[in-house]
This record gives C-alpha cells, structure tokens and sequence, in this order.
C-alpha cells in the first residue's frame, strides 16, 4: 500500500513538473516511471522500461551500447537528429551525400561491400577492377582524405587512353580501331589478352538490369543489411522474385538451416519481429517464452542473463555445445561481477573485453581521494591492493614499501594504519622528523636543539629503535688520513657546534696556511684550497697537478719544472691566457705585424703551443679577404710573395695585367672600371657578368631587347666601349627626322638620342618650342 501511494505521488510530482518546466524539453509526453523510480532521479538499467523502438529511431548495432548523453547531450531528446550527420563527422567532405547507410552500418564503420556498393553506382566493379587499389582511380582521394565522390568518366578509354595509344600488336592509333574498348575485350576479364569482338553486348548478371528492385527492396531492406548483389543467391528467375530463400543465413549470420535449428521454424518473423529492420532479433521468444525455465537450465553459468544478445554470444552456432561460462573461462566471476550486468563490461560486444581490472575501472581509479591513486602515483595493477568484493574494501597496501619501507618499530604498528595516517593517506609525512618532530625537541642527551643537530633522523637513528644511535661521519665528511686517528674525538673539531663546523680545509687549517714559509703561501699567494696539493696523510709531501689548472704542452712542457719561469713567485695571479704571458712577442711580431694588423690577442687563433710559434694557420682570413673559388687552392706565397703586411685586397691590385692585356674587348682602351667583382667572381674569370641594363643601358629588356646580335652592332669602336652609336642602320636618319617633327632641340646624333632616351623607350617628348603641349 505505501508502495502505491509513492507512485500515486510520484505521478502527481511529475504530471506538475511536466506541466511547469521539464528538463527534457516542451512536449515531451513520455512519463517519468519509463525510466526514473521512486527511490532517486538516477535511472537504473535494469529497471529501465523506456523502448527506445518505439521512437523513429530504434537501437541497433552499436548504438545499443552508446550512453544516452553521447546522442542527447542536453537531455532534450526531440534535439537529436535521426540522420547519421546530425551525430557523426562526414570523413567524405561532402563528395558522397548524407546518406551514410548507403555504405555503413550500425554495427561498424567498416564496408566491407565495396564491390556491391559500387554495383549500385555508375561503374560496377567486374574483373581486374574487383582486384583494383581504389586510389588508382580515385586520384583525389588518399587513406586520410577520402574523397570518393568526385565525378569520374565511366567508360574504359576515361582510364585507359595511355594502354590505347601505346598498343604496338595491333596498333590501335593509326588504323583508328574504336575507342569502346568492350567491342573486343571483355570487362570481366583480368587481362587484355585474348581480346575478340563482343557482338552480343548483353550481360547475363541480374544486378546490371535490377539494381532499382535491389534498391527499393524494403522487406528485407536490402541495402541495410547488406545482402549481397548477386541476385541468384537467394532469388530464381520466376515472376515476382519469389519464392526467395536466404541461403547464405547460415555463413553469415546464424545457422538456421543446420544444426539446432533446422526445421523449427516457418517464417522469418519468428525471429525477426521487427520486419522494419532485419538486423534485429529475438530468442527469448522461442526458448521457453519464460525467464524461469531458463534460468533454471542456467545454473552456475556465470555470466548468464536473458536476453537476446546473451543468447547469442553464448550460443553463436545455436548449440549447447562450445557454450560460454565465465565459471571456466579466463575470467570467473567474483565478488561484485556476480551481480553485474553483462553489458556494462561488455559495451562493446563480448569478443576482445579486457580482463584487466583498470580497464574498466579507470573512473574509479581517477576520482579515489584518499588515498588519491593519481596524485601519489600508485599502479594501475588493482588486484595488488583490491579484491573484487563490494565496496573495494577491505582492501591491503603490500606496496607499502615502494613508498616507505616499514621496519624495526614500525613493523608491530604496520597493521594499525590509522597511528601513523590519521585517517589521511594521501599527505602522510614520509621523513622520520614529520612524526617524531617531538621527540626530537624533548632530547636531552645530548640537547638536539641547542647543538643544532639536524632534523634528518634517518642520519644516526634507525627504525629499530632511538638508541643505540650512530653517526656516519662519511655521510657529511669523510674521516681519513690524520683525521682517521681523532675521530672518535668529535670535540676536537666541532667545538660543541655540529651544524656549523667547517667542511673545507682552510676552514681549520688556517693557521697552519699563514704559518707555511717554505714556501711562504702568503707571500706567493698560494690559494687556500689546500686539498690541491695536500692530502689528510700529512702536509708533505705534496704535490700540484698543472693539468687540473692549465695543461702544460709544446714548449711549456720543457719548462714544467721552472715553476718561477711562468709563476714569478705569484701562484695566483699567473694569467692563463696566451697574451697574459706573450704580449711581447704579439707585439714585436713584423711579418706579419701584429698590432698593424689589428689581429686578435687570442694566440691559439693561429699558433699552437709548439716552440718558436711555427707552424701557425690563418683561419680568420675570411676576417681580411675572403677566399673563395679559385683562391682556395691558392698558396699562400702566390699572392703574398713572403710579406703578409702590404698585400693588396682588392682583385685589381693582383690582376692589374690580366686587365691591362684583355683584348676582347679591351679594357683599358674601353675604359672599363678596374672593379672586377662587377663582372667577374673568384671561380673564374669567364663566363664573366656585365650588368649592362642596371648600369649603363637597357638592351637585355626593354625596346632594345633581342634587336642586337653583337656588342658591335652599338660600340662601332672596339678600342673604346664609351663610344656607342643609336644612329646607323637601326635608326636611319630620314625616319627620325619624320618622327621628331616638332620637337624642339632635336638633334640626329647619338648623345642628343640618349639624353631624351635613356631607358630605350619614346615616351612623351618636352616639346621645347612650346612646353605647354
């Protein structure tokens, strides 16, 4: 009765709220009891009596698994779209329609009827096409850019011109044989061999004349289910297609003329109940017509439920036999999975689940707080901590090591999690001081804090116990030599302090630093890092490693026994550079000069440590004159004749002769500049660049261009290239008189025609007697 009246009021609650504001959106007639109940908003599955067949459109394939927020993102319903558009991205830009069945099916984006889909299309796929890389045709389209839809020519000679052309045995071209190339060959062949002159032109398959029946086929729907086109299958020539039998249902579907099943129905309705779609199914409706008699012939079948997709994924071939029990199956079901619905592991179908626990608990790994899985970083491998009863819990660390090693005292207290966590395991101290900070100030013996011993506990105590304790001494600073003989004289070093105590030498050994005389490391400026050239065995001997200061080579090594030659009794303030030392010989340096030079003080530039500074490079030539071209293979003394101070840098100041005897043309008489670089590089002198247009006159471009054969033509005087003509045949002087009519200041002669021409071009003249016009 209680129960009543909760539904009485539950009805009430939502006929007031459907009738105010609903989240589902105006006109939306469904009652709320199709999917909530009384005990909360959240919808449960199992309980759930909305069909969703009932709407235009019904669930198949993988939409059966999608979760209703993917397709209803706003909760109201009447806003999704029926088309596969309105949910799905056209990969095909537009080029192949909307309509995505076509091609696709609920249950896989993947076509696997290419070839029957193009027999419904405007080139039916025969012989060597069948067999044909879709791209070889399809040029536009590529594995990421699958743009199929872009108009192709259908008849052979669109693809197959180039095979035309070049056919030598017979030769197509010249005896003009028809372009219709199935006049010979057969496009059902896999080659062009055996060609022969086709009379009938009359196709024996049925799809070719009744691809429109194949397409307006509705009961089955043919295109949906992706029968295939091959009309003989299932059909025979009788009028009116019938009687039809499916006679692949037992390969690709499920066997109903074999096995379990053969002779135990009429119709097709018996399974399929929706003859809207043929794609659904139904078992329950033969097996008993009753969840009892079935449950009871399921016992200790884990993983069991009735319903449809239950039955089959158990039952693929229809027999009891090769049936699924999650009992002996690599995953029997404990704890928790017992109750669980089968579609929430297997949302996407029962082949290929993981059994990996993560897998389908990644959400609850993500959210946990306390500990934070994530933020302490703790494996993904639950079943080390977790077993699959309810709740996760009770569950165990046995990692507890990876992230705090519980030993000596801390083992009898392991089980007791709450005395050291506080009910917190995510932030939990993981240093010794973040526990036993109070027992670190109450120490008496000795007073931690007045001698300011550390807070790392770990450095003398273990988990043992506080005592006995120990102190490392090599964890801070290694004892040995004479230090070895004290250390059990702490004092002697620490003087009551053991925070600040010195950890370099000099910080004890001061004294003994200013009293050294011999040598005086005062005086000579000695450093005071005297593990240098002391050890803790003893002050002496010592020794001083030149190589962990400056490496001693060439003609320093002659010396290394001459400390004074380079140090001049100061050993700190010797410079370590080259000039630091031979900055005398930079500058008394003559060929070259050194300082004229303006040359870097940075010696080993060019010089090596080798005696008397030879041999030396120059690789900063680049810096002076580049060398480049033929240069490269030049020797030195080629162009600097063994003085490398007055060595010219301009290419006239080596190559004055080759510009003095040039013949053709002649420089010197033509006046040309002695800036080679303006026609010439350093490869080679030809072929040599004159850039006639940019600097004097445009014959490359412009009017003059291509009206010239030789330089002649315009420089009539070969020993002078000032010297140019505009007046001989080209510009005939009764032509220019006729054309210059009026012009005031005219004047038939070559400068007067390139002061009023210098680009070549005629332009508008200034007429001189009246400059108005």
């Amino acid at each position: 009765m209680r129960k009543l009246s909760s539904l009485i009021v539950l009805l009430v609650i939502s006929t007031s709220l459907l009738s105010q504001t609903s989240p589902h959106g105006a006109g939306f007639e469904t009652t709320c009891l199709d999917c909530h109940n009384t005990t909360g908003w959240k919808i449960d599955m199992k309980t759930l009596s909305f069909n969703h067949a009932a709407t235009k459109f019904p669930l198949t394939g993988q939409h059966q698994a999608v979760d209703c927020r993917r397709c209803h993102p706003s909760l109201e319903f009447a806003n999704a779209g029926t088309e596969c558009i309105s949910c799905h991205t056209d990969m095909h830009n537009q080029t192949l329609g909307p309509d995505c069945a076509r091609c696709h099916s609920p249950k896989s984006w993947v076509v696997n009827s290419i070839t029957e889909i193009h027999q419904r299309g405007r080139f039916p796929l025969l012989g060597a096409h069948v067999t044909a890389d879709c791209f070889t045709c399809h040029t536009n389209a590529s594995a990421s850019k699958l743009n199929f839809g872009e108009p192709l020519g259908i008849q052979c000679i669109d693809c197959h011109q180039a095979n035309y052309n070049s056919t030598l045995n017979p030769k197509h071209v010249p005896p003009n044989f028809s372009t219709n190339c199935i006049d010979c060959h057969s496009i059902n062949a896999f080659t062009w061999n055996d060609a022969h002159f086709n009379h009938s032109n009359i196709t024996n398959a049925c799809v070719e004349c009744h691809i429109s029946n194949y397409n307006a086929t509705a009961n089955p729907n043919h295109n949906s289910i992706g029968f295939s086109t091959d009309c003989k299958a299932c059909h025979t020539t009788n009028p009116g297609w019938r009687p039809a039998e499916y006679r692949d249902h037992d390969a690709k579907s499920f066997p109903i003329y074999s096995g379990s099943h053969n002779g135990t129905w009429n119709s097709c309705a018996e399974c399929h109940t929706n003859p809207a779609s043929y794609t659904q199914y139904t078992c329950i409706d033969c097996h008993e017509h009753n969840p009892g008699d079935m449950n009871s012939e399921h016992e200790g079948v884990q993983g069991y439920a009735y319903n449809s997709p239950a039955c089959f994924a158990c039952h693929p071939t229809g027999s009891k036999e090769g049936t699924f029990n999650h009992a002996t199956s690599p995953f029997p079901l404990t704890g928790a999975h017992i109750e669980t619905a089968c579609i929430k592991c297997h949302t996407n179908g029962y082949p290929g689940t993981s059994t990996v626990c993560y897998n389908c608990h990644t959400q609850s790994f993500n959210e946990s707080q306390n500990p934070s899985h994530v933020a302490i970083n703790i494996p993904t491998d639950c079943g080390t901590c977790h077993t699959t009863l309810p709740g996760w819990k009770p569950a165990t660390f046995p990692i507890h090591d990876t992230y705090y090693i519980l030993a000596g005292a801390h083992l009898p207290i392991a089980n007791d999690c709450a005395k050291c966590h506080q009910g917190n395991y995510t932030t939990s101290p993981k240093l010794c001081f973040g526990c036993h900070a109070e027992k670190y100030n109450a120490s008496t013996n000795p007073n931690h804090i007045t001698a300011n011993f550390p807070t790392t506990c770990e450095t003398c105590h273990s988990q043992t116990a506080w005592t006995p304790s120990t102190f490392d001494h090599n964890l801070v600073y290694p004892l040995t030599g004479k230090h070895a003989l004290i250390a059990a004289n702490c004092y002697a070093c620490h003087q009551g302090n053991y925070i600040n105590t010195p950890n370099t030498c000099a910080g004890c050994h001061l004294p003994n630093y200013t009293a050294a005389t011999n040598p005086n490391h005062v005086t000579s400026n000695f450093p005071t890092t005297c593990q240098t050239c002391h050890s803790t065995a003893g002050w002496s001997p010592s020794t001083f490693n030149h190589e962990t200061t400056y490496p001693l080579t060439g003609a320093h090594a002659t010396i290394a026994n001459n400390c004074f030659a380079c140090h001049q009794g100061s050993y700190v303030n010797t410079p370590n550079t080259c000039a630091g030392c031979h900055m005398p010989n930079y500058n008394s340096s003559v060929n070259p000069n050194h300082v004229a030079g303006n040359y870097p003080t940075t010696c080993n530039t060019c010089h090596t440590t080798n005696p008397n500074w030879t041999p030396a490079t120059f690789p900063i030539h680049n810096n002076y004159y580049i060398i480049a071209g033929a240069h490269v293979s030049v020797a030195c003394n080629t162009c600097h004749n063994g003085n490398y101070n007055t060595t010219p840098n301009t290419c006239a100041g080596c190559h004055l002769t080759n510009y003095n005897q040039t013949t053709n043309p002649g420089h010197s008489a033509a006046q040309f500049p002695t800036t080679c670089a303006d026609c010439h590089t350093q490869t080679a002198w030809s072929p040599a660049n004159w850039n006639h247009d940019a600097q004097y006159f445009p014959i490359y471009s412009g009017k003059h261009k291509n009206e010239w054969n030789t330089c002649s033509d315009c420089h009539t005087n070969p020993a002078n290239y000032a010297i140019f003509t505009c007046t001989t045949s080209c510009h005939p002087q009764a032509s220019m008189n006729s054309k210059h009519q009026g012009i005031s200041g005219y004047s038939y002669n070559s400068t007067a025609c390139y002061n009023c021409h210098p680009t070549g071009n005629a332009g508008k003249m200034i007429n001189r007697i009246d400059p108005k016009e």
